[in-house]
């Protein structure tokens, strides 16, 4: 049903109209397609000093060590520990086809992936570092500001901007953030550095990991069990694309715009509302059926364990030829274009399925159009948005208890009923 462009010739999916299994997806790629990619490689750098009005100097701890950090980064490329190769995933095709169109187009607004214990969903997201493609920053920022789009400027950058200076730039990697469970709200949002304020009698302000997530990605693994506070910090950033930290006197902001990708298992509870709605897109994975599939990812991941090196190099041509997609893609996304006939029906499916908001709308727009732009065409087509809508609508349906049939089934069946 769906060409799309990667190491086959021409890989043609199809897909029946409803499925009865919750974790496949309308339409989905054909198991055991192979992309490409790089390794990643993440770089801070410095900040401009400035002084407060009170002339109390105003530091970022980050300054001294970036250049050390970004040199032992490259030093130590081939001896860090080795990432499972997305072009080695089994299966799982709606979580990879969310996590590629996210990646093309980051105002989707990340992917929410839930699915049983041992279904590779970590894996596939970790996976996915190999695939990022580079972008421009302003060398010596922390928080891997554009220098060309005041949105993802930080206040330093901004005010340069301003008085006409020249920026310098540089090509980095686009950066993947984990925040872990038992993170403290002073390492996630950034704080004051008090050993510094001891010994050298200055206030220096640490970036925390949504400094570091700007323009990139902040993965939460199992993030149903994220604490309540936490997940206050990420609904503010999210909504704003601004962290502000108040600290010791001083108030710091500073843009934190990033893609969202959590994963978890519903089984050991439930996301709150507010949270879930902020994920563009939802995925949902299950095990594997199929036995010659059990078997095929079973002995691919005990080649990966005896010789990680050996395994990744094997499929090396395989995620360049995708990583080569994901460029091209994201850079004709812009000449995309999605008639008014197909955006009138999307939102009266939307409309109909009493989705709350217009997220649900906006989201099924992007998302249309980046896998055509993964496809390598500038049109969207009714294929398209059918392959899509139920990954941006199936978590914003309101929840019947006594429904029994999977949220996705209904958004497929609503798509048909109005675009046929």
């Amino acid at each position: 049903m769906v060409s799309l462009l990667g190491t086959s010739p021409s890989s043609i999916l199809s897909c029946p109209r409803l499925s009865s299994t919750p974790s496949t997806s309308p339409v989905c790629f054909r198991p055991g397609n192979t992309f490409g990619g790089n390794l990643y490689r993440r770089i801070q750098s410095e900040t401009k000093k400035s002084r407060s009005r009170y002339h109390v100097l105003v530091t970022n701890v980050a300054t001294g060590i970036n250049s050390i950090e970004q040199a032992k980064k490259i030093d130590t490329k081939e001896s860090a520990r080795p990432v499972y190769p997305f072009a080695a995933i089994v299966g799982q095709d709606e979580m990879k086809l969310c996590l590629l169109l996210n990646v093309i187009d980051p105002k989707i607004g990340g992917v929410m992936i839930m699915g049983d214990r041992g279904t590779g969903k970590s894996t596939t997201v970790r996976s996915l570092v190999d695939l990022l493609p580079e972008i421009t920053v302003v060398a010596g920022d922390p928080y891997n500001s554009d220098p060309r789009d005041p949105e993802f400027m930080g206040k330093e950058v901004r005010e340069r901007v301003r008085k006409g200076e020249e920026l310098d730039v540089m090509e980095t990697k686009i950066n993947m953030v984990d925040l872990p469970l038992g993170a403290t709200e002073d390492r996630v949002c950034g704080t004051i550095d008090i050993e510094k304020a001891l010994t050298e009698g200055v206030k220096a302000f640490e970036p925390g990991l949504l400094a570091k997530a700007n323009r990139g990605i902040l993965y939460v693994d199992e993030v149903n069990l994220l604490d309540d506070h936490l997940v206050d910090v990420l609904l503010d950033s999210a909504a704003s694309g601004w962290n502000t930290v108040e600290r010791e006197g001083i108030s710091i902001s500073h843009p934190a715009r990033f893609i969202l990708i959590g994963s978890g298992n519903p089984e050991e509870g439930e996301l709150r509302p507010q949270l879930l709605d902020r994920f563009g897109m939802h995925a949902q994975v299950g095990t594997v059926r199929d036995a010659e599939l059990r078997v095929k990812i079973v002995e691919e991941r005990a080649r990966f364990d005896s010789n990680p090196k050996e395994f990744r190099e094997s499929y090396l041509e395989e995620q360049m030829k995708l990583q080569e997609q994901i460029t091209s893609a994201r850079s004709n996304l812009s000449g995309v274009e999605i008639d008014q006939d197909l955006k009138v029906k999307i939102s009266r499916v939307c409309a109909e399925l009493d989705v709350d908001g217009l997220r649900g709308d906006i989201v099924t727009n992007r998302a249309a159009r980046a896998l055509a732009a993964l496809k390598g065409r500038d049109h969207v087509t009714a294929e398209d948005v059918g392959i899509v809508i139920p990954n941006c609508l199936r978590h914003r349906l309101r929840k019947d208890p006594l429904e029994s049939m999977d949220s996705g089934i209904v958004v497929t069946e609503k798509f048909y009923e109005v675009f046929s």
